[in-house]
């Protein structure tokens, strides 16, 4: 277990670039007590409200609450929520940077209606088209970022929003495997094949069926996982591919080693943000220099307390430490 907690307190010392689409959750709290007379919906009387930062800044405020130092580069709109925003990541002490605010687009937002620790409704208000104006700009800064600090990693935090192009990956995965710095990646459907020598890619099970247009054959979900990962391995030159399976854990592999890691026994209350997590503690781990199978390992337990509570919210590092401790105790 030491290893472990050494590891994790080692956090402390890497500065995490995050690029992706970075969003605000609202929350409204309340109780249903009753069915509308005017439609069969429930109604909820709101016992209070919350913001949150959401998307690629919940993979932030999970870099910090790890103990390692984030610094977005993303976009946000000159308007009402980009400026909750902002105030929301000087708050949780997020270096904003690389943050660039543009009246081309609103900012990012989910709001979420939950009644008795159940989500009833989430509206979101976005676009969710390439930027194009912004991307030279956005691009000079990553690499004024890059050049600036010291960087033990990136992670791309791709949501579909537009943010992440084509160009933007390309430019950004080559001057990091130039500086020898590792890059991972969480993406979606539409870069899903743009990104290209990563040194680890975590789709989820859906997005890597989806990315190379396959059926899962649950079946034989793992000599099929196995074959699906090579063959991306091979075509886009990754260096490690991390699929998160859900209730099914996590399988991770490159190409001398795989590796399957069972779900822990938990209460699973919402696996809302668990992505976010996984990605977070994973690239920390890398950035560590961690085994294959401890990325995974430590990635997956680091989704299960997530998973133990309502929201998107992010984990804390003796929060990690201690349910690892128990794990430990318990093997």
């Amino acid at each position: 277990m030491n290893k472990y907690k050494n590891y994790i307190e080692s956090f402390k010392n890497l500065n995490i670039l995050v690029i992706g689409d970075v969003m605000l959750d609202q929350y409204i709290w309340g109780k249903v007590e009753r069915i509308s007379p005017e439609a069969p919906i429930p109604i909820v009387s709101v016992t209070r409200r919350e913001e949150r930062l959401g998307g690629a800044a919940n993979v932030a405020i999970n870099i910090r609450t790890l103990g390692s130092n984030p610094i977005i580069a993303s976009i946000i709109g000159q308007d009402i929520k980009g400026k909750r925003f902002k105030e929301l990541c000087q708050e949780n002490n997020i270096d904003i940077s690389g943050i660039l605010e543009t009246n081309k687009r609103p900012t990012t937002t989910k709001t979420r209606v939950i009644g008795h620790s159940q989500h009833l409704l989430r509206v979101d208000e976005e676009t969710d088209q390439p930027i194009i104006e912004e991307e030279t700009t956005l691009t000079k800064q990553i690499l004024k970022i890059i050049e600036n600090n010291k960087i033990d990693a990136i992670i791309f935090e791709d949501y579909d929003k537009g943010v992440i192009t084509e160009n933007i990956i390309n430019f950004t995965i080559q001057l990091a495997n130039n500086l020898n710095i590792p890059v991972t990646v969480d993406p979606k459907h539409r870069n899903f094949l743009n990104y290209k020598n990563c040194s680890l890619f975590k789709p989820n099970l859906k997005e890597l069926a989806t990315g190379l247009k396959t059926e899962i054959d649950k079946n034989n979900l793992f000599s099929q996982l196995h074959n699906m990962c090579s063959t991306l391995i091979e075509k886009n030159g990754h260096k490690a591919i991390m699929v998160t399976l859900s209730e099914q854990g996590i399988f991770i592999t490159n190409k001398n080693e795989h590796h399957h890691i069972p779900t822990q026994v938990r209460d699973l209350v919402d696996v809302s943000g668990a992505g976010d997590t996984v990605i977070s503690a994973a690239t920390l781990c890398m950035a560590s220099q961690m085994s294959l199978n401890d990325i995974a390992f430590v990635s997956n337990v680091a989704a299960g307390i997530v998973c133990e509570k309502v929201g998107v919210v992010p984990i804390h590092k003796n929060e990690l430490i201690e349910k690892l401790t128990k794990i430990h105790s318990n093997s």
